[in-house]
């Protein structure tokens, strides 16, 4: 066939080798689809193309398994001093590590390209300075969380939901050893005679290790990480966890001194909202925080921070929650500040409310507003199983003024559903009203929860404790929005 010039010779169609790859010798301006209709189906037959075998590129998951890297990670390790490494900067280390790995590739002849060189020497510095592979999740601030279950899987939470990464490490025993030197860094061990303890990084972010033979499939460790952002009740309003009368309320609950208790599930933020609140609390005054493994973030001058401390291998030297509230009573404090509430140390923080230690907070897990005073009345039977029910409720009643309620729904989202007051005692029952509620919208079907934040108008019990602070007016505009 000619292109340019017509031509009125009948034309042929197109004969093809068989051997030739598909599509080899079509003209220009004829479809593979127009050729495959005008031949006899015997010459549509056409061998398998010869298979093809590349090299696998080595990504960030393969990297730290590959003989090669661990070739290089045992020469590093032998021959440069770790300790005095430790004392330097990351980046005054990594020349050296890129010297030395250089030196094993030219010595045994590894073919190892820069980009690997980089990435082993990256691999090598989270190793020395870090927590190995996850290092990169921890700063990375998308990330709120992070679920090691062995060494092949590592999850994040992003925005709520959880993600499965491409990240591992070596093998179990590379694992072990990252848990190992968290719980160290905080004097605290981790091994199979003591296979599980809480810790914390350097930069704050909460860490729980289980071990076997309780952990089945291997070494297990998960992060909640220490967010750099501190968000304010304004700034969480604006994100849409509560509407901005729910959070002027609850600011000037803190300013008033409410003994105020948070409640929700775990990863429903608990914790930020009381960073959050703790923002408006009289920088004059001294407040004493305790906690089983600290991550409260209080940014008033006047600041005791107080850590538990588990029993040592005998069993023995333990320091509880209940302990440290006892003595926090002896150290002049105008409000202290628990972590979170989880069992008999519930009487302790009660009295401490009850004995003029307003503006006190903590968190604990319940789902409703109801269920955490339950929670509360069982925790207390736990110090005390003497005590009959009807004295627990009044101490309950006279001692909590606010319960707060947060939920992390299916979007992911953390929202605060209900500001709920405790009014006080009728006959043997606990009598409370809800200032604001989250009403979910049932037509709604999507992926996103869609709602509203409505106040009851209801007139708070603590009005006239506003009044004494010169906040009734603010507070009653707060309510009515």
């Amino acid at each position: 066939m000619m292109f340019g010039r017509k031509s009125h010779q009948p034309t042929v169609a197109p004969s093809f080798d068989v051997g030739e790859p598909h599509g080899a010798g079509v003209p220009d301006g004829i479809e593979m689809a127009e050729v495959a209709l005008a031949l006899p189906p015997q010459q549509l037959a056409m061998p398998e193309p010869p298979s093809l075998e590349f090299a696998p590129v080595a990504t960030p998951k393969t990297l730290i398994r590959s003989d090669h890297y661990v070739a290089a990670r045992q020469f590093v390790f032998a021959t440069i001093n770790v300790s005095a490494a430790l004392t330097r900067t990351r980046e005054q280390v990594r020349g050296d590590i890129e010297r030395l790995i250089s030196e094993l590739a030219q010595r045994d002849r590894l073919p190892i390209t820069q980009h690997e060189l980089a990435q082993m020497t990256g691999e090598i510095l989270n190793d020395m300075f870090g927590v190995g592979p996850i290092e990169p999740l921890l700063q990375d601030e998308t990330v709120s969380d992070i679920m090691v279950n062995g060494p092949d899987q590592v999850y994040v939470e992003r925005q709520g939901r959880l993600e499965l990464t491409p990240l591992k490490f070596r093998d179990n025993a590379h694992l072990t050893n990252v848990v190992q030197r968290i719980a160290a860094s905080i004097g605290r061990r981790v091994d199979e005679s003591s296979p599980m303890v809480d810790a914390r990084l350097a930069d704050g972010s909460r860490v729980n290790v289980v071990m076997p033979p309780l952990a089945l499939d291997g070494v297990m460790l998960s992060i909640r990480k220490f967010s750099r952002r501190k968000l304010s009740l304004p700034r969480l309003a604006s994100q849409g966890s509560m509407s901005h009368g729910m959070a002027r309320t609850l600011q000037i609950a803190a300013a008033c001194r409410l003994n105020i208790v948070i409640s929700g599930g775990t990863g429903s933020g608990k914790t930020t909202l009381l960073n959050a609140l703790s923002q408006y609390i009289d920088a004059s005054e001294r407040i004493v925080t305790i906690e089983d493994a600290a991550e409260l973030q209080l940014q008033q001058p006047h600041v005791v921070r107080m850590e538990t401390r588990p029993p040592n291998i005998e069993g023995l030297n333990a320091v509880s929650q209940g302990d440290l509230v006892r003595n926090a009573l002896r150290m002049r404090p105008d409000r202290i500040i628990l972590g979170e509430t989880r069992g008999s140390e519930a009487f302790d923080v009660l009295q401490a409310m009850n004995t003029g230690h307003d503006g006190s907070m903590t968190t604990l897990h319940a789902n409703t507003p109801r269920d955490a005073v339950v929670r509360l009345e069982s925790m207390v039977m736990m110090a005390n199983g003497n005590l009959p029910l009807y004295s627990i409720r009044r101490q309950i009643a006279s001692a909590v003024h606010m319960i707060v309620q947060v939920e992390r729904m299916r979007d992911g989202a953390r929202r605060i559903t209900s500001i709920v007051e405790v009014m006080g005692m009728e006959g043997d029952v606990i009598i409370t009203q809800d200032l604001f509620r989250f009403n979910f919208d049932a037509a709604s079907y999507g992926s996103n929860v869609q709602g509203s934040f409505d106040g009851t108008g209801l007139r708070p019990v603590f009005a006239d404790r506003a009044r004494y602070y010169g906040l009734e007016s603010q507070l009653a505009e707060a309510t009515r929005s």
